[in-house]
């Protein structure tokens, strides 16, 4: 179902601002005003209050979000299209003309559902959007209205100054992203690949963030690669019967020694492409000689960088977690069946792999399906977009080092990838010592600073101009 945004305000054409002056070092921090500065804190906070809970099954209702994105981007005379799978689970698109009609497109994006969040567990109300003592609280604060209220403020900055980016840019608020994304990037990659056309990049969420490794250095690790979703369901049967009797054929016992099995698995090193830049470049930041041609030589390297080694250790072997059991009725009754949930992620290019080590880890009394199995991504860092990245943050964090990194979990740019778009995390934001950015990723009081906002507005208006 589409519809168009009820807004259909329009503003008024200005100059383009000379792009050879806003090339100048220093000109994108002048360029962003006090209002996109306000109007960041403000949507953040706006979009935080708008529940959209996704607690999976289709249980969630982003309409009210995606209406509310809609009609900021109209205001400055954008014209977002909403779209609907499911109704209620609404995404947003809207097309900005770029300078440079030769230039391929960029899609920038972000997810407008959020992961259950318990009230009671909060210093806050996690739907709260409250804004204390220089920081802004609740549920997406980080994950990822954030990032949604940033594209929005330097959309709206740019319509009142007149300026239009090099590139065409398809700005896109997506449904469903917390859970298959079946309402929301892949209900658009699948049903409206036609909004997409001429983009061959995109940027989205988790990447360019301050991350303090307790000695004074900041790291700031842009995403160049996620690892692929295996979502298992495994089922055991055996023969039913009384709990008290002598039972060879046990569903449960079958299926507890599988997951043990899995639980226990030390799943190999495999480095990718863009987790092997990073463990390189990161050895060079530390003074140490890595070997990363032997699996222990890795692990000798993950042992050295103390801190920083999170950003990497997830992303160095598959994985596979158990996290859901489901069996039986009744205490003296041997159920027929019993059922597990498993989380399992995979590395490009160790799909086959992963395939086989789960049909041995399973073993012959137990079957495994892909409940949900969505690609593995790798993104070039020899690009021109990566380089740009990389540059516009050194600018504005001089004291900082930018690395590469692979996401542990995934995207919307999994969906996206099948249009050929190559996906990055950057959303940018500049955060103080102590505040750890990971953690609170689907965690309890998540928040981000006011001033990592504003530091994201003049990053990504920045970027943007001559992405």
């Amino acid at each position: 179902m589409a519809d168009r945004s009820v807004t259909d305000q329009s503003v008024t054409d200005q100059s383009v601002t000379d792009q050879s002056v806003a090339d100048e070092r220093g000109v994108g921090e002048r360029a962003v005003d006090e209002r996109a500065l306000d109007e960041v804190v403000r949507f953040t906070s706006d979009l935080i209050r708008i529940d959209t809970t996704n607690r999976g099954g289709g249980d969630c209702q982003e309409r009210p979000a995606a209406e509310y994105a809609a009609a900021r981007l109209a205001e400055a005379g954008l014209e977002p299209t909403l779209l609907e799978r499911t109704k209620g689970r609404t995404n947003v698109v809207a097309r900005l003309e770029g300078t440079d009609p030769s230039a391929d497109a960029l899609l920038v994006h972000g997810h407008l559902d959020v992961v259950p969040a318990q009230a009671e567990d909060w210093s806050v109300h996690p739907f709260s959007g409250e804004i204390r003592d220089g920081v802004v609280w609740g549920r997406g604060a980080v994950d990822m209205k954030n990032m949604d209220a940033m594209i929005l403020a330097v959309v709206r900055q740019w319509a009142r100054a007149g300026v239009r980016p090099r590139r065409d840019l398809v700005i896109a608020f997506t449904a469903d992203e917390e859970a298959s994304a079946v309402d929301g990037s892949g209900f658009l990659a699948d049903q409206h690949p036609g909004l997409f056309e001429g983009c061959t990049e995109g940027i989205s969420e988790s990447g360019a963030f301050t991350f303090h490794d307790g000695s004074g250095r900041e790291l700031y690790p842009v995403a160049a690669g996620e690892r692929g979703t295996g979502w298992l369901k495994l089922t055991a049967r055996g023969r039913a019967g009384h709990g008290s009797k002598v039972n060879r054929s046990n569903a449960v016992t079958r299926l507890a020694a599988a997951i043990a099995r899995i639980g226990a698995h030390q799943w190999p090193v495999r480095l990718t492409p863009t987790v092997r830049a990073a463990l390189t470049e990161l050895a060079a930041l530390y003074g140490v000689e890595p070997d990363l041609d032997d699996p222990d030589g890795v692990d000798a390297l993950m042992a050295k960088l103390g801190p920083a080694a999170s950003l990497v250790e997830a992303t160095v072997r598959n994985s596979a977690n158990p996290t859901m059991l489901d069996a039986g009725y009744k205490v003296n009754v041997i159920p027929g069946e019993a059922v597990a949930h498993v989380d399992g992620r995979f590395l490009a290019g160790t799909e086959d792999e992963f395939r086989a080590t789960l049909d041995q880890l399973t073993g012959p009394d137990v079957e495994w399906e892909f409940a949900h199995r969505e690609v593995a991504l790798q993104a070039p860092l020899d690009s021109t977009t990566y380089a740009r990245m990389r540059a516009v943050v050194e600018e504005f964090a001089p004291e900082g080092n930018v690395v590469p990194y692979c996401m542990s979990g995934g995207t919307d740019a999994k969906q996206f990838s099948r249009l050929g778009i190559t996906g990055y995390g950057f959303a940018p934001l500049k955060l103080p010592p102590g505040f750890d950015y990971q953690a609170l990723f689907h965690g309890v009081d998540e928040r981000v600073p006011v001033e990592a906002l504003h530091f994201g507005v003049r990053v990504l208006d920045r970027f943007l101009r001559t992405a």
